[in-house]
C-alpha cells in the first residue's frame, strides 16, 4: 500500500498538539518496512519535525512556494494510494483515496473575520472530498456532523490521541533539575500549559484564581509575553510569583508536571486537550472545565468545574489543598486514566483505518 504524507503542519505552526500527533505517526510509519511512503515535505523550524528522517528519494518535490500552495489541492495525477494530510489538503487525483483528520471546531465556533472565512472553505472542501475523515475524539465527531450533516456517518472514525513516553512519575521529585526551571518549591506552584490568546482557553481567569489563593503560576507555551499580559501578571501575582517559559523539552515539562501543585486547564473548547493526559500521565492533578471534549477525556479523574469563574477553579484548588485524601485520589485516578492512550494505539487504529479505506 502506498501512502502519502503531507507534512504541511510543520510550517503552519512551530509546535502544538497536531504537530506532535503528525511526528509521532511519522515516527511510526517510517519504521513500518512493509509500506511504501512518499512525503510532501518543506523547510521549517518545527521542534517535532527536527529528529524525522526522510530519505531524498521519499519526498515528493513541489514547485509552487509554499506561500500559494499551503491553500491548494495537491496534484499527484501519476500516484495511487492513499493521501493523508496534516491539516486540511487533499489530492485532486482520481487514482487517491484522501482522508482527513479533524481535529477540534475552533473555528467555527470562536474565529472572526477573513481567516475564519479562508479556514471554513479550506475545511469544508477537504471534509467533502475524503474518502474517510479521522476525529480525535467522540465530542469531535459530534460536531463534524452538526457543521457537515450531509457527511456519512459510516465515512467517520474517531481516533483518540495519544500521549508521549516522555512523560511519567519520576521517583524524586523537586530538586536541581526543577530549580534549573522555576525558582519555586515544589508542590508551591500552579502549572498553566498552551495558547493564551485565545479568550476560550480562559487564561486570564488562571492568573486571577492564582493571585486569589496566592500561589505562583508557571505558564508554559503560547510564544513571548506581551506587555499587557506582564502588566496583567503583574498586578495579580507580583513580579516573583510568576514564571513563563516558551518551546521547553518534553522533559522539562515532565519535571514541571510532577512538582505542580496542579495543572489549571480552564478552556471552554477541546478537541481532545493533549495536556491533560499528560499531566496524569506525570501523576499531577488535573483542573479543568466539564465541557466539551474534556469529560471524554479525563473522565472522573479530574476536577472538572461545571460553571467556570474564579470562585468556581478557587474552589477546587482549595479542595485539593484542605482534604488530604483528595489530591492522591486524584493522582491515582489520573495515572489510571492515562493508561487508556498511547501513540501505538492510535497509530495502529490509523493503519486499520488507511486498510479499510484503501480496499473500500
Amino acid at each position: 500500500m502506498k501512502i502519502i504524507l503531507d507534512n504541511i503542519i510543520f510550517n503552519l505552526q512551530k509546535s502544538g498538539g497536531i504537530s506532535a500527533l503528525w511526528k509521532e505517526h511519522l515516527q511510526r510509519l517510517i519504521l513500518n518496512d512493509s509500506l511504501e511512503l512518499k512525503f510532501i515535505h518543506y523547510p521549517n523550524n518545527n521542534i517535532f519535525s527536527e529528529n524525522l528522517d526522510f530519505t531524498k528519494d521519499s519526498i515528493i518535490k513541489k514547485r509552487l512556494p509554499l506561500i500559494f500552495s499551503k491553500y491548494l489541492n495537491i496534484n499527484l495525477s501519476k500516484e495511487k494510494g492513499i493521501f493523508h494530510s496534516s491539516y486540511y489538503r487533499i489530492s485532486n487525483s482520481k487514482h487517491i483515496k484522501n482522508i482527513t483528520t479533524v481535529h477540534d471546531f475552533t473555528y467555527e465556533y470562536f474565529g472572526k473575520g477573513i481567516s475564519k472565512k479562508v479556514h471554513l472553505i479550506q475545511k469544508k472542501h477537504c471534509i467533502k472530498n475524503s474518502s474517510g475523515i479521522i476525529c480525535v475524539s467522540e465530542n469531535t465527531k459530534k460536531d463534524l456532523l452538526h457543521f457537515n450533516p450531509k457527511i456519512k456517518e459510516s465515512s467517520i472514525k474517531v481516533i483518540h490521541n495519544g500521549v508521549s513516553n516522555d512523560f511519567f512519575m519520576v521517583k524524586t521529585i523537586g530538586g536541581v533539575n526543577l530549580k534549573s526551571l522555576v525558582k519555586f518549591e515544589s508542590k508551591s506552584f500552579i502549572l498553566y500549559v498552551g495558547d493564551r490568546r485565545a479568550k476560550y482557553k480562559n487564561f486570564k481567569l488562571s492568573v486571577i484564581s492564582a493571585g486569589k489563593i496566592r500561589l505562583p503560576l508557571v505558564i508554559v507555551g503560547g510564544g513571548v509575553l506581551t506587555l499587557e499580559e506582564r502588566k496583567m501578571l503583574n498586578t495579580n501575582l507580583g513580579n516573583s510569583n510568576f514564571s513563563h517559559l516558551s518551546y521547553i523539552s518534553n522533559s522539562d515539562l515532565n519535571i514541571l508536571y510532577n512538582n505542580a501543585f496542579c495543572l489549571l486547564y480552564p478552556s471552554l473548547y477541546e478537541g481532545f486537550g493533549i495536556p491533560i493526559i499528560e499531566a496524569q500521565k506525570a501523576g499531577c492533578p488535573v483542573i479543568s472545565s466539564n465541557i466539551s471534549s474534556i469529560p471524554e477525556i479525563a473522565n472522573d479523574s479530574a476536577l472538572l468545574i461545571d460553571n467556570i469563574s474564579v470562585n468556581e477553579i478557587v474552589a477546587s484548588m482549595k479542595s485539593l489543598l484542605s482534604e488530604s485524601n483528595l489530591s492522591e485520589q486524584i493522582i491515582k485516578k489520573g495515572l489510571s486514566n492515562s493508561k487508556r492512550f498511547s501513540w501505538d494505539k492510535t497509530y495502529s487504529e490509523t493503519m486499520q483505518f488507511y486498510k479499510k479505506i484503501y480496499e473500500s
